[in-house]
């Protein structure tokens, strides 16, 4: 069983840079064939790695980096509940 925050980062503002650079690394990957050829595509793996493989993992992630320390599981005699901390 996994902990849960696979995809989260440190911090939100941490995670929109990386979902910033990454999505401009594909965009521009694409952007760039026209002007460069094909070797522009050579900025696409760059873009995967910041985004952490795709971007839905990206986005699974975010929703990760937001929520984390705010949702609590608890699990009793095989029944999973999710409670809110409380401040």
């Amino acid at each position: 069983m996994t902990s849960g925050t696979d995809f989260a980062s440190k911090s939100v503002f941490r995670h929109l840079l990386r979902g910033g650079l990454g999505f401009g690394f594909l965009i521009g990957s694409i952007a760039l064939v026209p002007a460069v050829g094909l070797a522009g595509l050579l900025l696409a793996p760059l873009g995967l790695v910041a985004l952490r493989g795709c971007p839905t993992c990206w986005a699974v992630g975010l929703v990760q980096t937001i929520s984390m320390g705010r949702l609590q599981r608890s699990c009793v005699d095989g029944r999973c509940q999710l409670t809110t901390e409380r401040p």
